[in-house]
């Protein structure tokens, strides 16, 4: 039980935060110096946005790159404001100073809005407490808060990996059930492939998180470290056979018509669930897996393949059922991997001269963000609001990458404050003693931290009543804030959301084309690879995920852009239909992958023949993309028109179907890429039709 406690990811996170940031107030609570206290807990709030407690090869580097920047941003802010400097300006030469980081890596871009924060928290010692008192609590508490996530990972080893691997388990668990359980309802992909791709793009993202994980590990040789990595090979491997295409809808039918092979299939899908998620509970909680097996399962579908030899889906069900079974029992890889590279980080002087440059998308969300800091600061002097910090403050925590994680960022942020401040009232005016209003601090930042990741806006209700005490016990003035902190927070919300459409926007539907234009170069690349005819597995594996983080990414994207005010739905639709295809292309892909590593089986003048033939479909929907005139590559589809003849082989299938799917891309495109929206003139038209 107490394993499933403190090795539980909400319980483990809220701890690790609630200890960090109460231990400092309880110790001077017995110094009699609760105001320090407070005051030094503002720091972790830096840390945390500064990604900071992210377990690193290089942590105490990074950390002291961090409380360097912190302790700049609040001499520099000081120094700006003691020159008559106004505070929009210095704002905004803050967040272009400290918007190169962005440029070196997206880990190092964390730090300038921490930075920022740590300037904005200054803004509340200015003329009360000493110019170095405000730099030499973010020294100290950056210290405090390294040594302890130093500590905490030392006892909690290797917890964020595990959580991430157990999630990947979990979702490939939620992925297969449902693939299978849907089995005689997959003929329309309009209904049945959407959640689908849902669970796919989880998988991936869980997958590219694991990576980055890896490569923050110092020392991959550890036998710890080594059981991790062999259970993400693992986790790749079923992926790989996961994913494989079933799209056969009149075989399915018909052999389910022909047998009870659906009941067989489900129970076998059932079995292989219910495993991936005890995995994923032993990998999250230290615990050695039981023994596995499941041939008596495996042996009815076997049989079902043998009555049926003429319809390839029972065999189909067969080997891949039987390949991940192999996995589970035995926990290990299929092979070694080469672990595809890590993100390259650029070095300061490159980086600085990339910035420099107009095109910088660095430079122009450091501009955004500094921009919308000074409109924030000039709205609070014009009202004269008693703390126009809190303007500043709530435009750094709700601003996010993109037009639509923004918006849901504002809503939780403006209703969670809205009932945080109407509940943090009601408490002040019951006037509890003090010993009991820290204890209930610390209650509500605990549960907070519990729920902060499911669900922002309740947490912020909990942060918002400690905010109001916190302010009742430095200054005694937290009733005289309530209503100016809610305004600030409206604020601060409607100026990011205008900064977000108006300045610089970063429309999704806008990166369709290149994205998708990229997807079809990696599955190129693939197939490349697939038929160069040499025994490279670690190779092939690795552009296998190329090409699932492409179409990923596409996606992704896609999602994004139907989020978007002013999208054109047409052109979405289409582009809906065109990413459709693409994924039942990347499953083809998976399946040949691995019939190329374990029974490759055609010669090498058909495997060239085809390797041509896929280029050039390939290559002229790459055309289309680009080309928004008529088209004029008839001749290009006639050479590329599918075999008549049922192909003889399992690759051949899958190569008839991947030539079907880009034909249908290709045609898709001719339509969908004459009628891509242009967001400027389509938001005035929708803000106008609104008015």
């Amino acid at each position: 039980m107490w394993r499933r406690v403190i090795y539980h990811p909400e319980i483990n996170y809220a701890l690790r935060q609630t200890l960090v940031l109460c231990l400092p107030i309880a110790l001077f609570w017995l110094l009699n110096d609760l105001r320090t206290g407070f005051l030094l807990s503002l720091v972790p709030a830096c840390c945390n946005i500064g990604g900071l407690d992210t377990p690193h090869k290089r942590f105490f580097k990074r950390l002291a790159i961090g409380g360097a920047l912190f302790v700049l941003s609040s001499l520099l802010l000081q120094q700006f404001l003691i020159w008559s400097i106004p505070l929009g300006v210095c704002m905004l030469i803050l967040a272009l100073l400290f918007g190169v980081t962005a440029e070196i890596s997206p880990l190092h871009g964390r730090l300038m809005p921490a930075a920022l924060v740590a300037g904005i928290f200054t803004l509340s010692m200015v003329d009360v407490l000493p110019i170095w008192y405000a730099p030499m609590l973010f020294m100290i508490g950056t210290i405090w808060y390294g040594l302890f996530t130093y500590v905490w990972f030392r006892l909690w080893q290797e917890q964020p990996m595990r959580e991430s691997l157990s999630l990947l388990y979990r979702q490939l668990a939620d992925y297969f059930e449902e693939k299978y359980s849907l089995l005689t309802q997959h003929t329309d992909p309009e209904t049945a492939l959407p959640p689908l791709l849902q669970r796919q793009q989880q998988a991936m993202d869980s997958i590219s998180l694991v990576y980055q994980q890896i490569y923050m590990i110092t020392d991959l040789k550890h036998p710890r470290h080594q059981r991790l990595m062999r259970a993400f090979q693992v986790a790749l491997d079923l992926q790989e056979h996961i994913t494989v295409s079933l799209h056969q809808p009149d075989e399915v039918q018909k052999l389910v018509e022909q047998s009870h092979a659906e009941a067989v299939i489900r129970h076998n899908a059932k079995i292989i669930s219910h495993r991936l998620r005890i995995l994923a509970d032993d990998i999250l909680y230290h615990r050695r897996p039981s023994a596995f097996n499941m041939d008596h399962e495996l042996s009815a579908l076997e049989k079902i393949a043998n009555q049926h030899p003429d319809n390839p889906v029972g065999a189909f069900c067969y080997y891949h059922f039987s390949r991940i079974a192999y996995l589970l029992s035995s926990q290990l890889p299929l092979y070694n991997r080469s672990l595809m590279p890590a993100q390259n980080r650029l070095p300061f002087w490159r980086a600085l001269k990339n910035y420099c440059s107009i095109k910088s998308i660095a430079l122009r969300n450091a501009a955004r963000l500094g921009l919308t800091l000074a409109a924030g600061t000039a709205i609070g002097s014009v009202l004269s609001l008693p703390k126009p910090y809190w303007i500043l403050l709530t435009i750094m925590l709700v601003s996010q990458n993109g037009y639509n994680a923004t918006r849901i960022r504002i809503q939780h942020r403006a209703l969670g404050t809205m009932f945080g401040i109407i509940v943090g009232a009601v408490i002040l005016h019951l006037h509890y003693p003090q010993n009991y209003m820290l204890l209930l601090m610390l209650f509500l930042t605990l549960v907070s931290y519990l729920i902060v990741r499911k669900n922002y806006g309740i947490a912020v209700i909990g942060f918002t009543i400690t905010a109001v005490y916190t302010l009742q016990i430095i200054a005694n003035s937290g009733m005289e804030f309530l209503l100016p902190r809610l305004i600030d927070t409206v604020i601060g919300c409607v100026l990011v959301f205008a900064s977000t459409i108006w300045l610089w926007p970063q429309w999704q539907s806008g990166l369709l084309r290149k994205n998708a234009h990229d997807a079809l170069e990696t599955y190129q690349q693939h197939l490349r690879q697939m038929f160069s005819m040499t025994d490279n597995a670690p190779e092939l594996s690795y552009t296998r995920m190329k090409v699932n983080q492409a179409h990923n990414t596409l996606f992704t994207t896609l999602n994004q852009a139907m989020q978007e005010p002013g999208f054109n739905s047409r052109y979405l639709t289409d582009m809906r239909l065109w990413i459709t295809h693409s994924q039942f292309l990347v499953e083809h892909l998976n399946g040949m992958t691995v019939i190329a590593r374990d029974q490759y089986v055609l010669i090498p003048e058909l495997s060239k023949t085809y390797l041509n033939t896929c280029e050039i479909m390939i290559q002229s929907c790459q055309q289309r993309l680009e080309y928004d005139g008529p088209s004029s590559d008839t001749s290009m589809l006639q050479i590329v028109e599918p075999n008549s003849e049922l192909p003889e082989t399992t690759m051949e299938r899958h190569l008839e179907r991947v030539l079907a799917h880009l034909k249908s891309m290709h045609t898709i495109s001719s339509l969908a890429w004459q009628q891509r929206p242009h967001h400027g003139i389509w938001l005035k038209r929708r803000l106008r039709d609104k008015s």
